[in-house]
């Protein structure tokens, strides 16, 4: 299982480490690939996140979640090696939760469930690719919700 390192927090609500150590459990669960090491999450500007897609992805617009792996097997990563960073937007977590009909901890869950999946390889460039991402997210909110009682619409 992934270890989380909650650098910061959003100023508008508390990511609740008993939540990300449910979803990091589940996912480990659940999808037959080795997590071993650290993720460490961020929370940073609307601005701050368009120049990091702008520099790493070529898009030079805001996105509300980014996910950077820096190995391609963590096998053999210790616990205090970081595996990757997964950076989030408060602000496009508080638009589209009241979008969606979530809480905005729901919209932060259901953006952890898939930043998750990507670190692991997980990819929705087509149909088909979509479908397995989105059925291994469903599985997990599955658990998030019998297990937390965080529901994502």
């Amino acid at each position: 299982m992934f270890t989380p390192s909650l650098l910061n927090s959003p100023a508008s609500f508390t990511p609740r480490s008993e939540l990300i150590e449910t979803i990091f459990r589940a996912i480990s669960e659940q999808v037959d690939i080795p997590q071993a090491g650290t993720v460490n999450i961020a929370f940073l500007s609307d601005d701050e996140i368009q120049e990091f897609n702008n520099t790493h992805r070529g898009i030079d617009t805001t996105t509300d979640v980014l996910s950077f792996h820096y190995f391609e097997d963590f096998t053999e990563l210790k616990r205090e090696e970081i595996a990757g960073e997964i950076i989030l937007s408060e602000a496009k977590i508080l638009s589209q939760a009241e979008e969606y009909g979530n809480t905005p901890e729901a919209e932060f869950a259901k953006l952890l469930i898939h930043s998750t999946l990507h670190l692991l390889g997980y990819d929705h460039e087509d149909d088909e690719e979509y479908e397995e991402m989105h059925a291994e997210e469903q599985k997990i909110e599955k658990i998030l919700l019998e297990k937390m009682g965080v529901a994502i619409k």
